[in-house]
């Protein structure tokens, strides 16, 4: 009995240590190619070229797009769990993306929100943008955990 507690407990403590990802519509980056970004495209995947990593489902254009993935995951995968970086950083809070809207700086990839006139890409680009990274990892230390 003492080793069904420890495993039950042991499962909840890991379990709350994961990442969140955004996965809206089934996909981290809503089903977005996230190799396609470090070629300077947001492409959608396609439905035969998915993956799991870290518990969120990815989607590719191409199987060599799944196989650069799989090679190096850590470097494809959005920084805050594909929420908006902008959002993450100056309101501490887990936003939407427009995967259409994005940067890649530093060899990470960073998504936005843009709707009703708000793009957040464009308030980024406007401010210190090394400030609100530091901003931003800071945050996601504290919000970037699923509960």
């Amino acid at each position: 009995m003492k080793y069904i507690l420890y495993f039950f407990f042991f499962g909840i403590i890991t379990s709350q240590a994961q990442t969140d990802y955004n996965t809206k519509k089934g996909f981290v980056a809503e089903g977005y190619d996230v190799v396609s970004y470090f070629e300077n495209k947001a492409i959608e995947g396609h439905k035969d070229f998915t993956t799991t990593y870290d518990g969120a489902k990815y989607k590719f254009t191409s199987q060599a797009h799944l196989d650069t993935f799989t090679a190096n995951p850590n470097k494809y995968v959005p920084q805050y769990g594909g929420y908006c970086a902008y959002a993450v950083a100056e309101y501490n809070k887990k936003v939407s993306i427009d995967p259409e809207t994005f940067e890649i700086r530093d060899n990470k990839l960073y998504l936005f929100y843009n709707s009703w006139g708000n793009n957040t890409l464009k308030s980024w680009l406007g401010k210190d943008v090394k400030g609100l990274i530091k901003k931003a990892d800071q945050s996601w230390k504290t919000i970037g955990k699923k509960h």
